[in-house]
């Protein structure tokens, strides 16, 4: 058994950035739940963003992904970017199918 005192100290896990808004990748989501019949699963809708930005979908990065998810969510809980995109969840809140109304931002 090691003496407490012996154990070296593992430097903390870094803080994660804080991920922004893109307004850019708020438009391909709405871009890819079009073309995507207006609803999907948003690890398709992820795939199909990924794919617009030139990325093996087999190999997204986790940054790109976070990034989609968090501007999705985030412009969905802000009524006037919600209004403005039409982005909704058909099946509420904690609901990983994603949702846009046609009657969102003109593309």
């Amino acid at each position: 058994m090691q003496n407490p005192l012996e154990i070296a100290h593992e430097p903390a896990a870094p803080a994660r950035k804080t991920v922004k808004v893109k307004p850019t990748l708020c438009k391909r989501v709405r871009e890819a739940l079009l073309s995507l019949g207006g609803e999907a699963h948003r690890t398709i809708v992820i795939e199909q963003v990924a794919r617009t930005l030139g990325h093996d979908v087999r190999q997204i990065p986790e940054e790109l992904q976070l990034q989609v998810i968090v501007s999705f969510e985030q412009t969905w809980r802000d009524e006037h970017k919600r209004a403005a995109y039409g982005f909704h969840l058909p099946f509420g809140e904690g609901s990983h199918r994603w949702g846009v109304r046609r009657d969102g931002l003109a593309a």
